[in-house]
C-alpha cells in the first residue's frame, strides 16, 4: 500500500463510503455510536458536488443507517451488500434470513450466559458476535462462529471485522454493492472511490482496484487499498 494521499478529486468520481471506523468512531456497542451533525453536512455537500454519486456501504442494516443519519434519498447498502437501496429508491435484497440463524442463536445463548461481555446482534440476514468489551475472547469468538457456520451447512460464511465475527450468506459483499451501483445512474461511467477501515472493506477495495479506481484505507493494518 502506498503511504501517500490519493490524487485530487475529480468531477467524474463516484464515492462509496463505509460508516463505522471511517465516518464515525467505533463504539463499545453498535447502539452507542455517535453521529456528529457536521458529518451529515459534509456528506450532503459531497453528494451535491458529485452530482449525487455518493453511496454508504455498511455492515449495519439500512433501517439502522437511516435512523442514525437520516438522508432518506441517499443510496445505502446494508449488511455488507445483502440489502441495497439504489438512487431511485428501489430496494434490492440478495438473500432471505438464513433458516439456520435461529439454531445458531440458540447455540450462542449459553456462551453469552458464561461471557456476558459478549454481544450478539441479529441484523436479519446476518448474525454478529461482538467482543469489543472482551478482546481476550477474540480467538474463541472467531473459532466458535466459524464452527457454527460450518456445522449449519447452509451456504454461510464468517466475515471478520474489528472485534466482531459475523455469520452471513456467502457470495455477497461490499464489492458486490459497488459493482451493482456502477451499473446504475448516477454512478455509471464514473471512476469509483471506496473508503473504509476494516477487513470487511477489503472486498470494496479489491473491486475498485480492478476498475482502476481509488481505494483508501483509514487507519493501520495490512490492506489491498492503494492509498492510506
Amino acid at each position: 500500500m502506498r503511504h501517500v494521499l490519493p490524487p485530487p478529486a475529480d468531477l467524474d468520481w463516484a464515492y462509496f463510503l463505509d460508516i463505522d471506523g471511517t465516518l464515525i468512531d467505533i463504539a463499545d456497542t453498535p447502539n452507542a455510536a455517535h453521529v456528529d451533525a457536521g458529518l451529515l453536512d459534509l456528506i450532503a455537500r459531497l453528494n451535491h458536488e458529485s452530482g449525487a454519486a455518493v453511496a454508504l456501504i455498511s455492515g449495519r442494516t439500512i433501517s439502522d443507517i437511516e435512523n442514525r443519519l437520516g438522508m432518506p434519498r441517499l443510496p445505502l447498502a446494508g449488511q455488507h451488500g445483502l440489502e441495497r437501496r439504489d438512487a431511485a429508491g428501489r430496494l434490492w435484497i440478495h438473500a432471505a434470513p438464513p433458516a439456520a440463524k435461529f439454531a445458531i442463536k440458540a447455540a450462542l445463548e449459553p456462551v453469552l450466559a458464561r461471557h456476558p461481555a459478549l454481544l450478539i446482534e441479529d441484523k436479519g440476514m446476518t448474525l454478529a458476535l461482538h467482543y469489543r468489551r472482551a478482546p481476550h475472547l477474540a480467538a474463541y469468538a472467531l473459532r466458535l462462529m466459524t464452527r457454527l457456520a460450518n456445522d449449519a451447512d447452509a451456504g454461510l460464511e464468517v466475515q471478520r471485522g474489528k472485534c466482531v465475527a459475523e455469520i452471513k450468506p456467502s457470495g455477497i459483499d461490499k464489492g458486490t454493492a459497488v459493482t451493482e451501483y456502477l451499473a446504475e445512474p448516477p454512478f455509471i461511467g464514473r471512476r469509483p472511490v471506496f473508503i473504509g477501515d476494516d477487513l470487511n472493506d477489503e472486498h470494496g477495495f479489491a473491486e475498485v482496484n480492478k476498475l482502476d479506481g481509488i481505494s483508501i484505507k483509514v487507519g493501520k493494518g495490512a490492506s489491498c487499498a492503494r492509498f492510506r
